[in-house]
């Protein structure tokens, strides 16, 4: 059976406060039961005290003299001293039950002769308990003499000891319905306060369980606070963030890959069905077979550069001496055409960046410089430090980039116009440029070179990259 989250809570409160609640009633109903005793014990003491003083002092109202009869002495303290609620005063005298109080009594001791004999037998002062019909009975027994009176008396002092008890059971049995209803409102509280702090949860599950079904990854939770609700939901979003990201990484991949592969797959085919058996005819059609597996390898690559900037470990940051990569940048493009090679201006400053991933960038615009110039044309790199952020250029001297086309040539398999006719790319290396200059933080766009011509500028901050990490 299948528990849900919301009725495990509020099972588990429940239960923590029931059992709180029957911790403090059965500490109270202990507590108030021997505070009875201590308070009827107190309360025979008392009693007794009050007749040794009153006995000290006693007078006779009509002569004033000192009382010399035992039975007048009870009698007096008697119709003086009220008892309390479920109490009795009674006196004996020569072993006989003599005076009880005016009040009605709540239980009749007087009338038991083996009680009173037993009592009347008592030499000092003592107590004890009995069983009446009325429950159980505390009593203390106080022997009283008079010295011109040779008879013995006695005063018994009886407090109802079950009715006291009684009272005590009537205010637990009410704080016992009272915790019932606590425990009830405690619950139907809990049950609406636990509904509305795992709605979230909920709608996580729900939006789990819609994407499972529709792919949809745009969907997004939207929960308040700063609580750990909340941050779960906002981890719960940042992850949708990823999958989505992800998703869509290996969709433009797909797609891509299907849209430049076809060309060359559907080219290697034809060409191997129309091969003859002619060693030159084959000669020829190996060697452009090979060519265009070169060239879907090349693809290849560049399509997983593009989708792998856009996931987490792209970049392996370190310290970068600026000045130094701007050189070095320079001195590897030497390589790929005879054209006058400057460096501009270099950057005396460290910044923390993927030293390989950005030599991969510069080298992409300066080839792609070389390819849109012809010999003894211009072709500078540089590198400055303004407003804290580096920018890195590549300018030369050909033909430039119309302003119509200065966006859209970062696109993927978009193709320029360049002057060296000859040249046959997949239109993914500016794309790559954007890519990698996008996960230091920065941006690349292209204006034009002073003195006309291009001129691609590469920008990424110079204090906030170590977060990329």
């Amino acid at each position: 059976m299948r528990v849900s989250a919301r009725a495990r809570i509020v099972g588990w409160m429940l239960a923590v406060v029931g059992l709180a609640l029957a911790v403090s009633i059965f500490a109270t109903w202990t507590i108030l039961l021997a505070r009875l005793d201590d308070r009827t014990n107190l309360e025979l003491s008392n009693e007794a005290e009050k007749l040794r003083r009153y006995a000290a002092t006693a007078r006779d109202p009509e002569t004033g003299r000192t009382i010399t009869d035992v039975g007048d002495l009870l009698t007096g303290y008697l119709a003086l001293n009220a008892p309390d609620r479920w109490e009795t005063f009674f006196s004996i005298v020569d072993g006989k039950a003599d005076k009880i109080t005016a009040i009605p009594p709540p239980v009749r001791l007087d009338t038991d002769d083996a009680l009173v004999t037993r009592l009347a037998a008592a030499t000092k002062p003592g107590g004890g308990e009995i069983q009446s019909p009325n429950g159980t009975v505390h009593y203390a027994v106080i022997p009283v003499t008079v010295k011109a009176d040779p008879r013995p008396g006695h005063f018994v002092v009886a407090i109802l000891y079950d009715r006291h008890r009684d009272e005590i059971v009537d205010a637990v049995r009410v704080l016992g319905l009272s915790a019932l209803a606590a425990l009830a409102l405690a619950g139907a509280a809990g049950w609406f306060v636990a509904g509305r702090v795992l709605a979230p949860v909920r709608l996580i599950g729900q939006t789990a369980e819609q994407i499972s079904d529709s792919t949809d990854l745009t969907r997004r939770l939207d929960v308040p606070g700063d609580d750990d609700v909340a941050a779960l939901a906002a981890t719960f979003n940042h992850m949708l963030d990823r999958l989505e990201n992800a998703f869509v990484v290996q969709r433009h991949f797909m797609d891509d890959a299907g849209h430049e592969l076809r060309t060359p797959i559907t080219v290697i085919r034809g060409h191997l069905e129309l091969m003859g058996d002619d060693p030159r005819d084959r000669t020829e059609t190996l060697a452009l077979v090979t060519d265009e597996l070169d060239r879907m390898n090349r693809i290849v690559e560049d399509l997983l550069t593009l989708a792998r900037a856009e996931q987490p470990g792209f970049l392996d940051i370190h310290d970068v001496e600026v000045a130094d990569l701007t050189v070095s940048v320079v001195a590897k493009a030497r390589a790929l055409g005879n054209r006058r090679w400057r460096v501009d201006e270099v950057a005396e400053a460290r910044v923390p960046a993927d030293r390989q991933r950005l030599t991969q960038a510069l080298m992409q615009l300066v080839a792609n410089a070389v390819r849109h110039t012809t010999d003894d044309d211009l072709i500078a790199v540089g590198s400055a430090v303004r407003d804290g952020w580096v920018e890195l250029w590549v300018r030369d001297s050909g033909p430039g980039v119309a302003p119509a086309e200065r966006e859209r040539i970062f696109g993927r398999f978009v193709r320029g116009a360049g002057r060296n006719v000859t040249y046959e790319g997949a239109g993914l290396g500016l794309a790559i440029v954007r890519s990698i200059a996008e996960a230091h933080g920065g941006n690349v766009k292209v204006t034009e070179a002073q003195g006309g011509g291009a001129r691609f500028v590469m920008s990424i901050p110079l204090w906030e990259l170590w977060r990329l990490g």
